[in-house]
């Protein structure tokens, strides 16, 4: 009778096991270890949800998410002081050279940026901003007064330019809109989005840019609290016609740049960059499963997915 018990508990054991993944090949990987990443500002609420999320998953794994802009996010990836470099710009061929392989991760966008406190905040509302302008603004700095950044209304208060000071690719994607590169962005340098933000909410003159994460406030999905965007004339209309409102709530922004509405750059794609394939294996199974499962975070956060095909060419590349 002991033996036919004894056998019956193991039948009992196993049944309840298998449902739950913990026999056989089904049993999840126990994973341990350490996953760092670095770099752009636009990546990093993104990169801290996955971490959260995939330490639930693994909680013997830990990950580290280091902001401080692309360009650092690069140069740890390639000297392997990083697992994975968070980069918000496209990759160039001296990186790719030099062992950069970049895996399209998620979308965001970069938006200019005014104070809530611009005297002439429902002009600019009205109006928006051309192309054009935004070169006469950072690239010539031939508009040098709110009055000619607006199309030549009658004002004389001078414009005060912000950019980055350092090496992002918030900078280098807005210069890319303008048809140039973040060394041609004339304004004062100021360093990282949150910073460029205090910087443009103080300063009732004041025009910047920032990712689109932290132009909008995550809990209410409006711009944040003494920021306001400055929506772009896209077809030199002079107004802001109702196709091209598109920036009063957070969701409202990611939405036109999923139906390609804001145009790319300044919308763009964010990519988590290795040096060669990721051969540490807690590193290798982060990445898997943001290009998988960690997907689904990715609205929530205040993104945009990227296309099937480029997760698919992500995964291919992954041992």
């Amino acid at each position: 009778m002991v033996r036919i018990c004894r056998a019956a508990a193991v039948v009992i054991l196993g049944a309840i096991l298998v449902p739950f993944g913990l026999s056989g090949q089904n049993a999840p990987k126990l994973l341990s270890g350490t996953v760092t990443l670095s770099g752009a500002w636009a990546l990093y609420p993104m990169a801290v949800k996955w971490a959260e999320e995939f330490k639930k998953l693994h909680p013997g794994v830990r990950i580290d998410v280091q902001a401080g802009g692309a360009g650092k996010g690069m140069a740890d990836a390639l000297t392997g002081m990083a697992d994975f470099g968070m980069v918000s710009r496209e990759i160039n061929p001296e990186e790719t050279k030099r062992g950069a392989l970049a895996f399209a991760v998620t979308k965001d966008g970069v938006v200019a940026t005014v104070s809530a406190r611009n005297p002439l905040l429902r002009e600019i509302m009205k109006r928006g901003v051309t192309q054009a302008r935004f070169v006469a603004i950072w690239i010539t700095g031939s508009a040098k007064t709110w009055g000619e950044a607006l199309g030549g209304i009658p004002d004389a208060k001078a414009i005060h330019v912000f950019t980055r000071s350092d090496a992002c690719g918030a900078a280098e994607t807005w210069a890319a809109f303008l048809g140039k590169h973040q060394e041609d962005l004339g304004g004062v340098g100021v360093y990282g989005d949150p910073g460029l933000a205090d910087a443009v909410r103080r300063d009732p003159l004041a025009i910047g840019f920032n990712n689109i994460n932290f132009a909008y406030d995550p809990k209410t999905l409006r711009p944040v609290d003494g920021i306001a965007v400055v929506p772009i004339d896209l077809d030199g209309s002079g107004t802001i016609e109702p196709a091209e409102a598109v920036y009063a709530t957070r969701d409202d922004i990611t939405g036109a740049i999923l139906r390609k509405i804001y145009p790319s750059p300044p919308a763009r794609d964010l990519y988590l960059v290795s040096k060669g394939r990721p051969v540490r294996t807690a590193a290798a199974e982060f990445l898997r499963w943001v290009l998988t499962d960690g997907q689904r975070f990715v609205p929530e956060t205040g993104y945009i997915p990227v296309g099937a095909e480029q997760l698919k060419k992500g995964l291919s590349s992954i041992k």
